[in-house]
This record gives C-alpha cells, sequence and structure tokens, in this order.
C-alpha cells in the first residue's frame, strides 16, 4: 500500500464531468493539480451502494470546507464515467468521479488499494499535497465509512 512521503503515481482518467459533447468522460489528470492545489482522492468501492452513496454525500455536505482548505476533493472507483455522471446527478455531487474502469482498478492496484478477490476498490483515502507525495493514507475497510473531520485535519497539516 502508498504510504506516506511517496510519490502518488499520475492518472489519466474519464470522469463524471461533460466532454465537449456533453456526454460524461471528460478526461482528468491528477498532474494537472500539481502546483496549485491538494487533492483528496476518495477511493471507494462502487456507486450506488449503501455505504457508498452515505459516506460519499459526506464530502458533498463538507464541501465548502474542502474549497476553504484549497482542495480539490476526486471520487475514484471501477464504475464507468456514464455511472459516475448518473450517481453525481442523483446524489448532487459537485466534485468530480472518476472511472478507473479499464483495465479495471489498474490506478487503485498501483495504490495498493484494489480488492482483488472482489474486484472492485478500497475505501480509502489518499491526501495528495501540491508536490505530488502522499500527505495522509488510510485504507478505512469496507463497511467503515470516513471520517471527514479527521480527513481536514490532514489537510491543515498539508498547508
Amino acid at each position: 500500500m502508498i504510504r506516506v512521503g511517496d510519490e502518488v503515481p499520475d492518472f489519466e482518467l474519464p470522469s463524471s464531468l461533460p466532454t465537449a459533447s456533453g456526454k460524461p468522460g471528460k478526461p482528468l489528470k491528477l498532474s494537472d493539480y500539481r502546483g496549485k492545489k491538494a487533492v483528496v482522492l476518495a477511493l471507494y468501492p462502487l456507486d450506488f451502494s449503501p455505504v457508498c452513496s452515505g459516506e460519499m454525500s459526506c464530502f458533498r455536505d463538507d464541501f465548502a470546507q474542502f474549497q476553504g482548505a484549497e482542495t480539490e476533493v476526486i471520487g475514484v472507483s471501477v464504475d464507468s464515467a456514464w455511472c459516475h455522471a448518473a450517481f453525481a446527478d442523483k446524489m448532487g455531487f459537485t466534485f468530480p468521479l472518476v472511472a478507473d474502469f479499464q483495465p479495471r482498478g489498474a490506478f487503485a492496484r498501483q495504490l495498493g488499494l484494489f480488492e482483488e478477490d472482489k474486484g472492485f476498490t478500497s475505501r480509502a483515502t489518499v491526501i495528495v499535497d501540491r508536490a505530488g507525495k502522499a500527505a495522509y493514507v488510510k485504507n478505512h475497510g469496507l463497511g467503515t465509512p470516513r471520517d471527514n473531520a479527521e480527513i481536514l485535519a490532514a489537510l491543515r497539516e498539508v498547508r
């Protein structure tokens, strides 16, 4: 599993955001934030699952606090950009969700945060500092929601 201080691998993945044609799948690159903002990578198993729906809503509910911390929140799971767009729309998410879809879980595997026996992403949080290094890493466990207060406290240390 990735550790604090490790460089976080870059990705370019399709997202829930619309392309120029209006269809989901606008590519996002982690490196686009380097030198500009910290990034909270909120890895989660699956869109629309009960725990994921509830705990990802915490990012929506606390979004102003993350923006105030000069931080971008990016959700990461193995669902497709189309599924992510539907999930974001239904849940009212304004932060992007990226599709670690094909090859399935490739980015999560690079982080050591893929549940091979289940075929989906671990529930984990990685804070990437402005230099592209992991400043906080926690695998929360599949049935355990993450604690945004803990993540926001960790972000205060990143500045």
